[in-house]
Order: structure tokens, then C-alpha cells, then sequence
């Protein structure tokens, strides 16, 4: 019996060996063709990371030749490890539909020059603007100054009316109704020239100009034409607001 039990390990040792010996064998040819093969030379994390930063660089670039007072932020969605991602010898184009950069949830085709391959990768993507926002609770009427104006960070989406970049240009004008801390001013929450305020309308033509007292018939920001009463002949006038005191006639 020890020597049936000899032989039989010998046997078996002597497999062990011969499969170990194949094994090596099949590692090494794989070695061989992942080195002679291009397709495989690059680990599938490498590309997909490569194509996320390319895909990432041109959404930057095409956006912010539309978006210049805008700041982006760009999250790319991870690609799918299941995907597989072949070696592109020339380098990778990228392209999204123009109508889509305006989005909040893009998708960008990635393609390769040398071969028919191409996949989709999205991108959500952050757009915000440096604007003035309410320091605290305000009421209406209140007179805005600097102690109840800040500038902040605001998703553009939020912005439905025209926003201001600097608190300078809203100091002296008033709120039309009740706005709550950290909200973003617009023009339709306030007015520069109020209506019943009593002003100075400033004729202006031919190198001459002319001032008069006046009372505003509506509100109005700067720029805005408004109507008001010529408190000298009590005849209403179009005039623009050109600041919270004055409105301009162009004769």
C-alpha cells in the first residue's frame, strides 16, 4: 500500500506540473498578444478616462464662447465599465448638438477618425452668474443701500428678468414688495423712478438743455421710457428714467 501511495503522488506531483506548465505557457502567449495588439495596450479606466476629459475640454470651450458672464461647471457621468473602448490612433473627435449646450443635461458623441466606433457620453453641467442678491429681509418701498446688498453666486434658471452685477447701480432705488434674504434682484421687483414721485424732467437738444419739475405716472428702472406730468403745464410727456431723480426728454 506505501507503494501504490508513492506512485500515485508522483502521478499527481507530475500533473501539477504539466498544468502549472500550460498555464505559464497560455499567461505568456496572452502577454504576447496584448503587447503585439494595439486594440489592448491601454487599460479600458485609461481610455474612458482620457475620453471624459476630452468630452469635458470641449463642452468648456463650446459653451463658454456663448456664455462669456457665466460661470460653468461641468460633472461628466461616469462612462460604463461593461463598455468596451478600443485604441483610437488619431485623436478623438467630439461633438454635441448646438441647440443642446444651453442644457443642463448634455450628451456628447465621441467618435474615433480611424474606425466606425463611437459612443455617447452625457455631462450635467452648472451654470451660474456673479449677481447682487438681498442682504437680509426686505419690505416694501424700502430704499436699497449697501447694508441690504450682496453679491452672490446664482444659477442662471433662477434668473427670469434682468439681474444687475454691481451693487453701485442699485443704491437709491426702491423694492416694489417684500423679497426674502439671498434672493437676486431683479428689475420687475423694483423701481428707480417710483410712480407719484416728483422728479426732473431734462430736455436735451440742439446743445441746449432744459430742466423742469415733473411727477412720474408710472414705475420705471434706468433706461426704461416712462410716462410723466410737466408740472409746468401739467401736459404728460414720454420721458427716459436716467437716474432715481431725473428722466430725460430728447427734443
Amino acid at each position: 500500500m506505501n507503494t501504490k501511495k508513492v506512485i500515485m503522488h508522483k502521478l499527481l506531483s507530475k500533473k501539477t506540473v504539466i498544468t502549472l506548465s500550460k498555464f505559464r505557457l497560455l499567461a505568456f502567449v496572452l502577454l504576447l498578444n496584448i503587447v503585439a495588439n494595439p486594440v489592448f495596450a491601454q487599460s479600458g479606466s485609461q481610455l474612458r478616462e482620457k475620453i471624459e476629459q476630452g468630452a469635458e475640454r470641449y463642452l468648456l470651450n463650446a459653451i463658454g464662447n456663448d456664455s462669456e458672464q457665466e460661470n460653468i461647471s461641468i460633472n461628466m457621468v461616469a462612462i460604463d465599465d461593461r463598455i468596451q473602448i478600443p485604441v483610437c490612433h488619431t485623436p478623438f473627435n467630439y461633438h454635441a448638438e448646438p441647440a443642446s449646450l444651453r442644457q443642463s443635461y448634455i450628451s456628447v458623441r465621441v467618435s474615433c477618425g480611424n474606425n466606425d466606433w463611437y459612443l455617447f457620453t452625457n455631462a450635467r453641467v452648472s451654470r451660474t452668474r456673479t449677481v447682487v442678491v438681498t442682504a437680509g429681509l426686505i419690505s416694501p418701498g424700502s430704499l436699497l443701500t449697501s447694508e441690504n446688498l450682496r453679491l452672490a453666486e446664482v444659477d442662471v434658471n433662477l434668473l427670469r428678468h434682468t439681474s444687475y452685477s454691481s451693487t453701485d447701480e442699485l443704491l437709491g432705488a426702491r423694492m416694489k414688495r417684500r423679497v426674502r434674504n439671498g434672493q437676486p434682484i431683479q428689475a420687475n421687483m423694483l423701481c428707480f423712478v417710483c410712480k407719484g414721485d416728483r422728479i426732473t424732467i431734462s430736455a436735451q437738444g440742439g446743445g441746449m438743455q432744459v430742466k423742469t419739475a415733473g411727477i412720474a405716472r408710472q414705475d420705471g428702472v434706468i433706461g426704461d421710457n416712462i410716462q410723466v406730468i410737466n408740472a409746468s403745464s401739467n401736459k404728460a410727456i414720454i420721458a427716459e428714467v436716467a437716474s432715481t431723480q431725473t428722466v430725460v426728454v430728447t427734443l
